[in-house]
């Protein structure tokens, strides 16, 4: 191509940044860093929020993963914190992972590369010596789980008494996790007239209240629903469970599946699921929650690198984890809740890329799929895979019974089965005993 074609190119593709956010009057340094990262056109969920945000109003965004979130939340709050120069942290972000906040302060470190804003990440699973000694620097920005920055207010390094803005992300997981409590006390040391901006996907009771009590005349913005987005395919595999691993290597051999996050209920079962994938020659690494931070974030630096193409994962990956080009979601066990599932085949199909969700079935949670469904108002398609026919998958099993008992739980003599050997038919063995000394 032509220096002169290449010219008429950029030129365009910086009108057409600049006319997209230009409309919002951002720091022409924000302007520039929103270049860099090669966003064109604000989302719908940036387009309600930043000009609420930067008039220095309260907000309440309702929007699905995967939708601009932690851009409409961070555009308003660097361009308030460049307006004037104020005594430092002004801002705190609350996430409930390590994983999301590191990555909320990666994207909002991108969007400020231009200013001489300073973020700051702190969580728990690593000294806090390092994060001390970062604290002296001033840091305009703090991003965090509430656990640490609780542990750090204890000891008196962290002080808020200066903070503008205050943004809850993920607000409903961090109550899932029971961060509840912590986050009043943070809000204890905080000024009460601050900007607060809170984000979540749903709306439990637990959110309402809060958003009850934190949020004065609040704009509100509803763009999250029970339904998956439209450009995720997703469908359920009814399959036996001693069938899973091989249908699993089914869908990850398949032509179409270039990556994967393949999500179990338990940290064991990741942990050797990653095993076996990685000892049958798949570019294969686990994250869950008995790790320490250095191998969790190796294991994510890895995936988003491509160094792996498939990350077995607990739920921690299930919130706010963005990783471009997530081919596939695959539950090899169904979540906990409905609420969850939603959360989780939100890995794929993001910024309005084509995903396929596949779940994994078996007999024993049939409950959760008509809950699920019951929640999303619409049955989950049925797949079909040749050798793995609904026909093959378990039903629930009754409880087995004690060798030796009947349908009651009793003994065939009628002793109760938690008494013994010696119970009954011992007590007769000594009674004709004595009678025959006698």
């Amino acid at each position: 191509m032509r220096t002169a074609e290449k010219n008429i190119l950029i030129s365009s593709f910086v009108s057409t940044v600049s006319n997209g956010f230009e409309r919002f009057e951002l720091h022409p340094a924000l302007i520039r860093g929103i270049r860099g990262i090669g966003f064109e056109n604000p989302w719908r969920i940036q387009q309600e929020t930043i000009p609420a945000g930067r008039a220095g109003r309260d907000v309440l965004g309702l929007a699905q993963t995967g939708t601009g979130k932690t851009a409409a939340f961070a555009l308003p709050l660097l361009d308030r914190l460049l307006k004037v120069r104020r005594p430092a942290p002004r801002a705190l972000v609350l996430a409930p992972t390590r994983e999301l906040a590191n990555q909320i302060a990666a994207e909002i470190r991108t969007l400020a590369k231009f200013t001489r804003l300073k973020t700051l990440t702190v969580y728990g699973g690593v000294s806090t010596r390092n994060q001390i000694n970062s604290l002296r620097r001033h840091p305009e920005i703090i991003v965090g789980c509430p656990g640490r920055v609780l542990d750090l207010l204890g000891q008196r390094v962290l002080h808020l008494g200066y903070v503008e803005t205050l943004v809850l992300d993920e607000a409903d997981h961090m109550f899932d996790m029971g961060f509840l409590p912590d986050i009043r006390k943070i809000l204890a040391a905080m000024p009460e007239r601050r900007q607060n901006l809170l984000f979540s996907a749903t709306m439990p009771r637990e959110i309402r209240r809060l958003a009850d009590d934190l949020l004065t005349d609040p704009h509100v913005i509803e763009l999250a629903g029970t339904a998956p987005v439209a450009t995720v395919d997703h469908g359920l595999y009814m399959v036996g469970e001693g069938r899973k691993r091989v249908l699993l290597e089914h869908l990850l051999t398949g032509d179409d599946c270039d990556s994967a996050i393949v999500f179990t209920r338990t940290k064991y079962r990741a942990r050797r699921l990653a095993n076996q994938l990685s000892r049958d020659g798949h570019r294969a690494v686990g994250l869950q929650g008995s790790m320490s931070q250095a191998q969790r974030d190796r294991a994510m630096r890895g995936f988003r690198a491509r160094r792996f193409n498939i990350l077995v994962a607990t739920d921690i990956a299930a919130r706010g984890i963005d990783v471009s080009g997530v081919s596939h979601v695959i539950n090899f066990d169904v979540p906990n809740t409905p609420e969850a599932y939603i959360h989780r085949i939100g890995r794929t199909g993001r910024a309005e890329r084509e995903g396929i969700a596949c779940t994994f079935v078996t007999g024993i949670d049939r409950g959760w799929v008509q809950a699920t469904e019951r929640m999303i108002g619409a049955p989950i398609p049925r797949r079909k895979v040749v050798g793995f026919e609904p026909d093959v998958a378990e039903r629930p099993r009754r409880p087995r019974r004690p060798y030796g008992h009947n349908a009651r739980g009793m003994r065939p003599g009628g002793g109760s089965p938690n008494r013994g050997r010696n119970s009954n038919s011992s007590g007769r063995r000594r009674r004709s005993y004595r009678k025959r000394i006698a």
